[in-house]
């Protein structure tokens, strides 16, 4: 399958080819360091990338994007490459304590000419942010995810975090110990699951 096969976005020739050589590098790289399941790698496009791409509408604003636990780039690098496009005065700042994996990323930003940069450090202990957006995806608890959230998110930022089925389950948990403001997107790739924008988070 091919990127323009089922573009769900309305982005240009130019980004669909940076997607393009993104898709062929995560391909180059996984053997080496499973950068996603082997059992994925066929539906790279829909369950990686496009999933990855759907958190961009929702995030109207924002110069400093910081991604936690970037592992293969998802969504990182592919909110640093739609932001060319959207947003080319937006950084995307992605956390990841895996050397190889960052090395990765690393290769990434370089060969495509994105504006980000990677920090090899563990989420708890990297110097905060003060990020105007926050993203993860299959990281974490949400509840986790709340305290990276207070450690490098801007009070007055948003958090958009990647969940499966069960996400509800962890709201209505995370929720014993966090007050947040929260509105939940329907996932393009799975009706069950939800990109979860959240904000004003504190702890109870």
């Amino acid at each position: 399958m091919t990127g323009e096969a089922s573009v769900p976005f309305d982005v240009s020739r130019e980004t669909i080819e940076r997607l393009t050589a993104f898709h062929d590098l995560v391909l180059k790289w996984n053997p080496r360091i499973n950068l996603i399941s082997k059992s994925s790698v066929p539906l790279l496009w829909e369950r990686h990338i496009w999933d990855s791409a759907q958190v961009i509408p929702l995030a109207r604003s924002g110069d400093i994007w910081v991604d936690i636990g970037s592992g293969g780039g998802f969504p990182g690098l592919v909110v640093a490459i739609l932001s060319l496009e959207t947003s080319p005065e937006r950084h995307i700042r992605m956390i990841e304590s895996d050397q190889r994996k960052s090395a990765f990323l690393r290769t990434v930003i370089r060969e495509l000419g994105l504006n980000a940069t990677v920090e090899v450090a563990r989420i708890e202990t990297a110097e905060p942010e003060k990020a105007d957006v926050l993203s993860a995806r299959a990281l974490a608890d949400l509840s986790v995810l709340l305290g990276f959230a207070e450690r490098h998110l801007d009070p007055a930022g948003t958090a958009f975090f990647f969940k499966g089925e069960t996400w509800q389950k962890e709201v209505d948990a995370a929720r014993e110990s966090w007050s947040f403001s929260l509105v939940s997107h329907t996932s393009i790739s799975n009706p069950a699951a939800a990109v979860l924008e959240i904000k004003e988070i504190k702890r109870v």
